[in-house]
């Protein structure tokens, strides 16, 4: 059984991947998203990399191999669904469960994680509009645009919160951006780096560009 820290590389650098089009991650990326000085986590790759988790590349970074790869989905899974489970079923509030999750992600068995999928009825998104990978390690490719793309006079729906901040959730509540939520993009001003946006049945709100890159839509 791999560790937890083992767990969190293989994962973190899954979701690095996802973003960026599958492309190597640098010692220096990673090391900002794991929270770790460059050299913490270049000795870690090297570990991993002699597991056949990853493959690392000397001065240029590290990417996952199908082995590394496939564990790391599981750990994803399991983060996802109980994220799921916490909001439907406990009735946590989206922006206060990342943490538990990333906790009960590494006790919970396969077990347990299938009955979770089953009695949520296999659900295919977590709470923020993430795609859960399957059992067999399989994930959604979705074909969606950032919120800060759209034009003025463009109706949309929002289907994925990428930052998920405590304090950001909170603000994508609080103006009803949230997954699922239909709006209107009554205007986007470049020079005031602003959005100005219409959902429905809302009040019209105004938020950054780089707030809005966050939030993606269909």
């Amino acid at each position: 059984m791999a560790s937890i820290t083992v767990e969190n590389y293989l994962k973190r650098l899954l979701i690095e991947q996802q973003r960026n089009n599958d492309t190597i991650v640098t010692m220096g990326r990673l090391a900002e998203i794991m929270g770790v000085s460059p050299g913490t986590a270049t000795s870690m790759v090297k570990v991993l990399a002699k597991s056949g988790l990853v493959s690392y590349q000397q001065r240029t970074g590290s990417r996952l191999t199908a082995k590394g790869r496939q564990l790391a989905m599981r750990v994803l899974r399991r983060h996802r669904l109980v994220e799921l489970f916490l909001v439907r079923v406990l009735g946590f509030d989206w922006s206060e469960i990342h943490e538990e999750a990333e906790s009960l992600e590494h006790a919970i068995s396969d077990k347990l994680l299938e009955r979770i999928d089953e009695f949520l009825d296999f659900p295919t998104v977590d709470p923020h509009g993430d795609p859960i990978p399957t059992a067999d390690g399989e994930i959604a490719q979705l074909n969606l645009t950032k919120l800060s793309k759209c034009i003025g006079g463009q109706n949309a729906t929002i289907s994925r919160v990428l930052n998920q901040d405590t304090e950001f959730l909170k603000m994508a509540d609080r103006y009803q951006l949230v997954p699922g939520k239909k709006l209107q993009v009554v205007g986007c001003d470049l020079l005031a780096d602003a959005i100005t946006l219409l959902p429905e049945n809302a009040d019209e709100v105004t938020i950054g560009l780089s707030a809005a890159s966050k939030i993606l839509v269909v």
